[in-house]
């Protein structure tokens, strides 16, 4: 899509819904439109968007699906543990009409075995089960050949070890303040903001 302004796109990606009654045990913490929209147009320049087959694991609301169908994407496959996150991102997607293009899915990452160019995702940042974000990793270096996701800054040298040992190369990395309302019963503060780092990472293929 040519002439398209980040800005525009974040504006966009600001009306889609977050999760009514998210779950604090999936740490279901929808991803803020500015960041979604820089980490979107960093792959959609780096040719990992237009034209790709592309998954969405762990997809919430589906920011990260529908920004990437915005973008040109070719197919979605995007796959949430919540059926009710599903039911919001299918009705939003129908509203942008992007049900052709985009495949949501209430399925677990375990399940998912679907060979895409690239992952972008917003695992659990395992605040509340260590190593939450894991499966996901492990999962999207089996299925595609680039990621895109974000995670706890605080975890960044334990990630970088997982993500090298594997054979796999950083070629991307950002940190951002990633900021949530008062979700869950625990949070004292009305809103709070925490470090995350989002990565590029190229997946070596047997």
């Amino acid at each position: 899509m040519t002439g398209i302004k980040k800005k525009e796109l974040e504006i966009k990606l600001e009306g889609i819904p977050t999760h009514p009654d998210p779950d604090p045990d999936l740490e279901q913490y929808s991803t803020p439109s500015p960041i979604a929209a820089d980490i979107l147009f960093k792959a959609y320049f780096d040719g990992h968007i237009k034209g790709k087959k592309i998954a969405d694991l762990g997809c919430g609301t589906g920011i990260f699906s529908i920004g990437s169908a915005y973008l040109g994407a070719r197919s979605i496959e995007s796959i949430d543990i919540d059926g009710e996150a599903i039911r919001i991102a299918v009705k939003e997607a129908e509203e942008w009409s992007f049900s052709d293009v985009i495949d949501f899915k209430v399925k677990d990452i375990k399940e998912f075995e679907t060979y895409v160019e690239t992952v972008l995702m917003n695992p659990p940042f395992g605040s509340q089960k260590r190593g939450a974000d894991l499966p996901f990793l492990k999962k999207a270096f089996e299925i595609s050949e680039v990621v895109y996701t974000i995670h706890n800054a605080e975890t960044e040298r334990f990630l970088e070890k997982f993500i090298k040992e594997r054979g796999h190369s950083l070629f991307w990395e950002k940190r951002y303040m990633f900021e949530i309302g008062n979700m869950f019963e625990f949070h004292e503060k009305e809103r709070k903001s925490f470090e995350v780092i989002s990565y590029g990472i190229n997946v070596m293929r047997e």
